[in-house]
């Protein structure tokens, strides 16, 4: 809670908890001046979400609707007036060819998901580990990692998909030309050489373009593998 504290962000996105609410003290589950909200996989000690916000939220709505998916716990959604946030612990697909089946298909109902609710006049705005690199420029070593779950053809072909349909990834629209990463290797110590990959992203749907001001990478945040990233939007959203 210390970083929380410290950040004091209106809006805490964290994914990969592998915890379920029962397993967690009081000052995480209940911290001063958040609500909080939880979606655990049904398997012990694997995936999970929490959103930790300063405003009480609209609607608070517990995976895509798909059992497939929501049972892993890897989506959290919460609406504030008619903007919804998408907190997202997206699949990896490493593990072989089932599992970066399930990662398409995953992000198939999640576009499904989100084109629908902007049908309805909704904004969006998606937080998480997307697990792909998009651009050559987000990763330290692409040619090594051409055939590479994370950086395969299909998997960069969606997120240029996702854009066409109508999001901005944050980041890459206000810094065009920076190479920061997000995720560095732990068995390789990866961090230390900043061997890493942007995996992690903000992107919102093009109504809200105009309304961010800042996108950034916390790279001297340390503690994990990951390291946050931040979204700043015009107040009052």
């Amino acid at each position: 809670m210390s970083f929380l504290e410290a950040c004091g962000a209106d809006v805490l996105c964290i994914q990969e908890t592998k915890a379920h609410v029962d397993q967690l003290p009081r000052a995480l589950v209940r911290p001063h001046g958040y609500s909080a909200y939880f979606a655990s996989a049904q398997r012990k000690g694997y995936s999970g979400v929490a959103t930790y916000t300063r405003r009480e939220p609209n609607e608070v709505i517990y995976g895509l609707g798909r059992d497939e998916f929501d049972s892993e716990g890897r989506t959290l959604i919460t609406r504030f007036g008619n903007v919804l946030l998408y907190n997202i612990y997206f699949p990896n697909g490493k593990a072989g060819p089932e599992r970066l089946r399930y990662k398409m298909d995953f992000y198939e109902a999640f576009l499904e998901h989100a084109n629908s609710e902007r049908a309805r006049g909704r904004s969006i705005i998606v937080c998480g580990d997307f697990n792909t690199a998009h651009r050559e420029m987000d990763l330290a070593r692409p040619k090594e990692n051409e055939n590479t779950s994370g950086f395969l053809p299909m998997e960069r072909e969606w997120i240029d998909r996702f854009i066409a349909s109508g999001y901005t990834d944050t980041f890459r629209y206000l810094h065009p030309h920076s190479v920061e990463y997000s995720w560095w290797d732990y068995k390789t110590r990866a961090r230390e050489r900043n061997v890493g990959w942007r995996i992690d992203y903000f992107f919102v749907s093009n109504d809200l373009r105009e309304r961010v001001r800042e996108a950034y990478i916390m790279g001297h945040v340390m503690g994990s593998d990951h390291c946050p990233i931040a979204l700043v939007m015009d107040p009052g959203l």
